[in-house]
Order: C-alpha cells, then sequence, then structure tokens
C-alpha cells in the first residue's frame, strides 16, 4: 500500500528594481525621483500570522477557520482555538485508521517527543507566534544527546531543546510534522514497511519529503546559490 506525502513548498521571491536616466545633453540633470510622503489613511486589519508556518494550514478545519485565526491577536488564540485543533488532529488519525483497516478508536494521538498530550500540544500550536529563549539555544528542535542511553536519542531524556526560536537550517516543516504525528519516538507514520514485502504499509506523515536548502548564507537574504 502506497500513500502520498502532501507536499508544502514555500518560496519567497524579492525583487528590487532600480530604473535611471541620462541626457548626453545636460550630465548634471539629476535622476532622483522627488520626495513622496507615505499615504496610512484608511482602516488596516490582520489578514495573516506566520510564526509558525503549516500549522493553521494543517490544523484548520475550513478556510473560515483559517481565515478566523489569521485575524486573532496572538494572545487570545489557545482559547479560540485549541479545541478545534485537537478535533482536527484527531480527524486525521481516524482517517488513517480507516484507509489502513484498523479501528479508529484504536488508532489515535500518542503523546509525542517532548512528551505533550494532544491538549497540550494543539494549546501550544494554536498561538501562531515564533517564541524566543534567550537563555537556550534559538532551534525549532534539537533532540540533544541520549542523555540517560536508553538508545532513543528523540525520547524526552532531559537534554533536548524545542521551539525556542528558529535559525534557517531547521526544517520547520518536518520538525512540526513529527510532533503531530511521530508520537514518542518519532517515527510512528514514517512509511513503515510492517510486512516485509517492500511496501510502505503505513503512510509516510513525518515529512514532507522536501529538503531544506543545503548552502545557506551568513548574510541577509541568507538564500544560498540555486541548487
Amino acid at each position: 500500500m502506497k500513500f502520498s506525502n502532501i507536499l508544502y513548498a514555500c518560496s519567497y521571491v524579492l525583487a528590487l528594481s532600480i530604473f535611471t536616466s541620462c541626457n548626453n545633453d545636460d550630465d548634471n540633470q539629476s535622476t532622483m525621483l522627488p520626495n513622496a510622503n507615505a499615504d496610512f489613511s484608511g482602516t488596516y486589519s490582520q489578514v495573516d500570522h506566520m510564526g509558525r508556518p503549516g500549522i493553521n494550514t494543517v490544523l484548520s478545519a475550513d478556510d473560515a477557520t483559517k481565515d478566523s485565526q489569521n485575524r486573532t491577536l496572538p494572545a487570545d488564540m489557545a482559547v479560540a482555538f485549541q479545541a478545534s485543533f485537537e478535533a482536527r488532529l484527531e480527524a486525521y488519525h481516524d482517517v488513517y485508521a480507516t484507509i489502513l483497516g484498523a479501528d479508529p478508536a484504536a488508532v489515535n494521538y500518542e503523546n509525542n517527543i517532548l512528551g505533550l498530550d494532544i491538549a497540550s500540544l494543539t494549546s501550544y500550536l494554536a498561538a501562531d507566534v515564533l517564541e524566543v529563549a534567550p537563555n537556550l539555544p534559538t532551534t525549532y528542535f534539537n533532540p540533544g544527546t541520549d542523555a540517560d542511553m536508553d538508545g532513543r536519542i528523540l525520547v524526552p531524556d532531559g537534554d533536548e531543546v524545542a521551539l525556542t526560536g528558529r535559525t534557517i537550517q531547521d526544517d520547520v516543516i518536518d520538525v512540526s510534522l513529527i510532533l503531530l504525528f511521530g508520537g514518542m519516538e518519532g517515527d510512528r507514520f514514517s512509511g513503515q514497511d510492517t510486512d516485509g514485502d517492500g511496501m510502505a504499509d503505513l503512510p509516510r506523515l513525518t515529512s514532507d519529503g522536501v529538503s531544506i536548502t543545503a548552502n545557506p548564507t551568513t548574510t541577509f537574504p541568507y538564500l544560498g546559490n540555486p541548487e
């Protein structure tokens, strides 16, 4: 049984064009544009948040919920959307259970690699902000080491760091999918071949299959050469 991944592709384009002209009859002619005053009149409203890429898209049940969250102040998000996000996440597990021919009641969210239950995780993710921890390393997720020497690096053992910010090397979509579907080991639904026939029997839900740019630069806008 094969399953297709939902691929999230995000592209950002920065364009800046400067046009000047020259007149051979008057080399001293200025080509500077006249000063213009910015006009901020009118009514403005919040239309989007992007603290945690993909979360709103994955966990909002419909466009109305998605748009509503994008207009909500971060301080009000957890109360307003935690319950619907939890229901949506459980609904995904029910769908996968049906595809696998299992009882939906038996295939539920499993506490993840951070030890978070479904209510805690969806409450945390519902607040679509990128937090920063000044006293910890900046990372979307760093599993640390196998501090308790149980052979399971992703299982919480005290030295992992998560959601303290984001670096350009962090694959935030894969981390989010692992938190949502990976369970305690981080690989619960990773396209496993359970019957040894060389074909995937479980869906691959812990990665979008798109790697991050391998050669980011250290200066803005941090994009490396095209690959």
